[in-house]
């Protein structure tokens, strides 16, 4: 036995079923020994790389996307250092796989593919015992909590209970992206119904098949589950993930001076859209302060970016009521203007004083924006009109079709290449291939969270911040705006190659313990070498000896 052997709790059959301890067929002789693995594995030692190669071909091949995600959420349930290896090191190839599009079919078909539970399960049932449930997780070292109700799935809709694809998926990218080690890393759904009628019929589906909770008793559920994460996991990040549009701006308007949380659809979508508009500008070479922006979607997502943009014009020296002229928004009755008297809150600051407008072209030919940004969940709805108008009124026209999944997306990468014939600066929420069109390849900016999210988790965790502010999400946007190479933007890629994420967020990071440090909102004192600090905090999924 190896003299310097550390040997964990489990052993045999249990420490082969520990997912965070299971190194499969790559224990080594001593530790079978040591173990008492010996007969319980295939005599021959493997390497991770001999592992790695095994999960790739098995991987590949699979015919499916959706075949795909099963066999990879099942290899993260029996060895989580292979399932993050196996990501990290193929992550263009991966991640569209365990996140978007193909997660949005995995939540679809969630009660007909569970195999096993993972995360933590709240239902309205459990009101009165939710920090009791919360002690029951494993792990007491808890940074970062991704909790949804299910209500808001990417553009999917209500799918309840089996939205938990998202946060598990959400913190798959925390890990692979920013080094979050998977034991701080906690899924959290909230059971509080569904109103989708093809689920509440559905004998497979996992929830509790009741319409969904509202009014005082859904408040009180989430207030218990925000006091109980205080308490049992006082140094954890709550991050808000895909409630429907009331729910959100309300609960992060709520929480947000109370609890270290952010929501990511408003605030993360908006770090990640803005970092992609300051590298268009270094294409079309234009200033932020010269655009006009017009945005079809007024939800979440785009009230969030709305404001954010507001804040990096202010940034420059805008007054804001001006900065905000120069956003503007059609929901689903139109353009939002001051005439209007169904207005919810959150549209009401960007409602402008403009003659009542019924479709999305008839907007962009009132407006003239110099951007439009498809947050709308509506998909096709940048026609070739849209496009084309958008191409006669800019030399360089900023096209973001971000809605989610792909099936969702506004228009695809060819289409608006195509009809703004090569001049469109795009961006899509989720990856579409490279385009050719008269002998020139583009390669489309995918404006995924993923930039932003996992970096401003490590920071707060480096940092041990106590709130995220908006400001987090500003220095996030500029930090990854820089990364965007000289090499990059003549193929049109306004995003840095998913081969740079952990660069991209130790960096984002950086900029965030920074903030986190000069407005005083953390006790920790500041390291001397703060990106070395960063750096040390992140994890590598190789397999330790003992």
């Amino acid at each position: 036995m190896c003299p310097h052997l550390h040997l964990p709790d489990k052993r045999g059959v249990d420490l082969l079923h520990d997912p965070v301890l299971n190194k499969g067929t790559a224990f080594t002789e001593a530790e079978r020994d040591a173990l008492g693995l010996r007969g319980l594995l295939p005599p021959r030692v493997s390497t991770q790389e001999t592992q790695v190669m095994r999960v790739l071909e098995n991987v590949r091949r699979k015919t499916t996307d959706i075949e795909k995600y099963i066999y990879l959420v099942s290899l993260q349930d029996r060895n989580e250092n292979l399932f993050y290896r196996v990501v990290m090191d193929n992550l263009d190839e991966m991640m569209p796989i365990i996140y978007t599009p193909t997660v949005g079919q995995g939540c679809q078909e969630f009660g007909h593919i569970f195999r096993r539970p993972r995360g933590l399960y709240l239902s309205f049932k459990d009101r009165g015992r939710v920090r009791k449930i919360l002690q029951n997780w494993p792990f007491r070292d808890v940074r970062i909590v991704v909790v949804t109700d299910g209500e808001r799935i990417l553009g999917l809709g209500d799918l309840g209970a089996n939205g938990m694809g998202i946060p598990v998926g959400k913190l798959s990218l925390y890990t692979a992206c920013a080094g979050i080690h998977p034991t701080q890393c906690l899924p959290v759904t909230l059971d509080v119904g569904t109103n989708n009628e093809t689920l509440l019929k559905d004998p497979l589906y996992i929830g509790l098949p009741e319409r969904r909770l509202r009014g005082a008793a859904y408040d009180e559920l989430v207030d218990e589950f925000f006091t109980g994460v205080q308490e049992i996991f006082p140094k954890a990040c709550i991050q808000l993930e895909d409630f429907g549009n009331t729910n959100a701006f309300r609960l992060l308007h709520h929480y947000r001076n109370r609890a270290c949380t952010f929501d990511d659809d408003i605030q993360g979508t908006a770090g990640v859209t803005l970092a992609g508009l300051y590298a268009a500008l270094r294409i079309t070479g234009n200033k932020l302060t010269d655009q006009k922006f017009l945005f079809l979607g007024a939800g979440e997502a785009g009230i969030g970016i709305g404001d954010l943009i507001v804040t990096g014009l202010r940034a420059e020296g805008m007054p804001e009521a001006e900065a905000k002229l120069k956003c503007w928004f059609v929901d689903s009755k139109g353009l939002v203007v001051q005439s209007r008297t169904d207005l919810v809150e959150h549209k009401r600051p960007y409602a402008h004083d403009h003659a009542p407008v019924a479709d999305f072209l008839q907007a962009v030919e009132s407006v003239a924006p110099t951007a439009i940004i498809g947050v709308s969940g509506m998909p096709r709805t940048f026609t070739r009109p849209v496009v084309e108008a958008m191409a006669r009124l800019n030399r360089r026209p900023i096209i973001f079709a971000l809605s989610n999944p792909t099936s969702k997306s506004e228009c695809t990468a060819e289409e608006a290449y195509m009809w703004s014939e090569g001049r469109a600066v795009f961006a899509s929420g989720s990856p579409f291939p490279p385009v050719t069109y008269k002998g020139k390849t583009f390669v489309s900016g995918q404006g995924n969270n993923a930039y932003i999210f996992p970096g401003v988790g490590l920071g707060v965790i480096a940092s041990e911040a106590t709130r995220v502010t908006d400001e987090f999400f500003f220095v996030a946007a500029k930090t990854l705006a820089t990364l965007v190479t000289e090499d990059d933007l003549p193929q049109g890629r306004i995003y840095p190659s998913l081969k740079r994420i952990r660069e991209v967020s130790a960096a984002i990071a950086t900029a965030v313990s920074d903030i986190a440090f000069r407005r005083g909102l953390t006790t920790m004192t500041r390291p001397a070498d703060l990106p070395a600090h960063i750096r040390a905090q992140m994890y590598e999924p190789t397999y330790k000896e003992g």
